[in-house]
């Protein structure tokens, strides 16, 4: 049965989405409620995500096709689209992020579903991370960020600037408003707002998987500002709570949506009751401690005039339409040689890539298509079909993490063979073959079964008898991410060898 953060009784469970979306920023545009998070170097980039309750969430698109830096093009781990900032202005939605070392950037379009114009670089820079733009009453435009030490020497400060109103430059060097290095260290990803004359600047402080969500209050954007820690883990399971946003209902109730850490499942997504006292936000519910708040595990859900159905992210694709799902995503910039809906109608088809001189394992493969689990226990299974055209042409199922294994149908002197490869150290080692047996066919049914942050494969040549294959798995996390499954066609060659890889679906089940 599928995990949903909807009990279909008026509540809702914690986390309302058991999947990856780091760094989450939510908006409300009338009655509708649209978030887009960080991708790193999986592309398209931005997801965004759409729901009409806070509850219940579908992607509808994505905010970036490519980034433009050449280095792209190849997997950069660690890097690419860190901690966006959503905001809704004059008509049009905005989406500010940085890379950590090319700069900030921007792009808008006049509906979440785009056109999203060309993205424009605000400030070259390297190590100014995690922007938030913000537009006063007065029509003046400001952008808070912070500042990664891995490439300044500098965190647990906020800095502040003067940006033009069109979003396209910054005006001014910029100053600190914000130095938490006393009592919120590694203070990060502000998300700028005003309230009753009062500028709010929320933030997490302390650490990802150990921390706390921060806000920080001054009657000028410019400070003083005085803080307050307005939700932590308290008694709860819940480690974090991390970086998240503020959003509000058309009736006027509050809510806040964070991230927390889970290992091999990523950065899952919370959403939290919040209400004001004395201009200051709670969040969460009160802890047994005086003035603490920690997170709720169930709530009722927000009250938006209406029940609606309960979604989740796509997920399962028999490939029979024109363009892959919006749940899909490579680990480097999207080629086109790569793949084809047209060549096999009904399937997808993967094209044997070579890999570069520099390969040594799967970390530097872009042509990886994977998508996030859903679920502390799922199941995933795919069909397919091998056209070798030379010796090497390998392809299969595909779990990443910190530990990389992928089970596999493999030409090799001429014979075919099923092999379970693992990359212990997923960024520095190879792939090892740990179980290989022999294959009378080019073609397989592979399963992926995971459980609690272990994994372990099957194979079938019925699609009803499935044998498993080589040990359990625990894949972790890795770069930021949590671990993700999907598929993939290679050759140990440098150039692509010819032969492909048609797959007929990719079943995904909640268990």
């Amino acid at each position: 049965m599928a995990r949903t953060g909807d009990q279909g009784d008026g509540t809702y469970l914690n986390p309302i989405l058991c999947s990856d979306y780091s760094d989450p920023d939510p908006i409300a545009v009338g009655d509708d409620f649209y978030l887009t998070s960080s991708s790193f170097n999986c592309l398209p980039g931005l997801p965004i995500l759409h729901s009409r309750d806070l509850v219940n969430w579908t992607i509808i698109g994505h905010a970036l096709e490519r980034l433009p830096m050449a280095c792209y093009d190849q997997p950069c781990h660690g890097r690419g689209v860190w901690a966006p900032a959503f905001r809704y202005h004059e008509g049009r939605f905005w989406i500010f992020f940085a890379t950590p070392d090319e700069g900030i950037f921007m792009t808008n379009a006049p509906k979440p579903t785009g056109p999203w114009s060309t993205l424009h670089r605000v400030q070259e820079a390297s190590g100014w991370i995690d922007p938030c733009p913000f537009w006063d009453d007065d029509g003046k435009a400001y952008l808070i960020h912070a500042l990664a030490a891995s490439r300044t020497g500098l965190n647990s400060v906020l800095v502040l600037h003067r940006m033009a109103p069109d979003g396209s430059r910054l005006l001014d060097e910029g100053h600190v408003v914000i130095d938490g290095h006393f009592h919120h260290p590694v203070v990060e990803g502000p998300k700028l707002y005003k309230r009753n004359g009062y500028y709010y600047v929320f933030a997490p402080a302390g650490g990802v998987r150990g921390g706390w969500q921060s806000v920080f209050r001054a009657k000028s954007i410019d400070g003083p500002y005085e803080d307050r820690i307005v939700l932590c883990q308290g008694n709860t399971d819940i480690n974090g709570p991390h970086q998240g946003g503020w959003v509000q209902t058309s009736k006027g109730r509050c809510w806040f949506l964070h991230f927390q850490d889970r290992g091999a499942y990523g950065r899952v997504l919370h959403l939290q009751p919040m209400k004001w006292e004395g201009d200051w936000p709670l969040i969460g519910q009160q802890a047994k401690a005086p003035k603490v708040y920690e997170p709720v595990l169930r709530c009722a859900k927000p009250d938006v005039g209406k029940n609606y159905p309960i979604v989740r992210p796509q997920a399962s694709d028999d490939f029979s339409g024109s363009t892959l799902g919006l749940q899909w995503q490579w680990m480097a910039n999207p080629n086109a040689s790569w793949y084809s809906l047209s060549a096999s109608p009904g399937k997808l088809r993967l094209f044997s890539q070579g890999t570069t001189s520099e390969w040594s394992n799967w970390w530097q493969a872009g042509n990886l298509l994977l998508q996030k689990p859903q679920d502390m226990h799922f199941r995933v299974t795919t069909h397919l079909t091998v056209e070798a055209a030379a010796s090497g042409d390998h392809a299969g199922l595909i779990l990443t993490g910190g530990v990389g294994v992928a089970l596999v149908v493999e030409r090799a002197d001429d014979r075919w063979r099923l092999a379970l490869y693992i990359m212990e150290q997923a960024n520095q080692t190879q792939p090892q073959v740990v179980e290989a047996l022999p294959w009378d066919s080019s073609r397989a049914h592979l399963r992926l079964e995971m459980e609690h942050g272990v994994g372990r494969f099957s194979a079938s040549k019925d699609a009803k008898q499935f044998a498993s294959i080589g040990p359990a798995i625990h894949p972790g996390s890795a770069a930021w991410l949590g671990a993700k499954v999907g598929l993939f066609s290679l050759n140990p060659g440098t150039k692509p060898s010819g032969g492909y890889t048609d797959f007929s679906c990719f079943d995904y089940e909640a268990l």
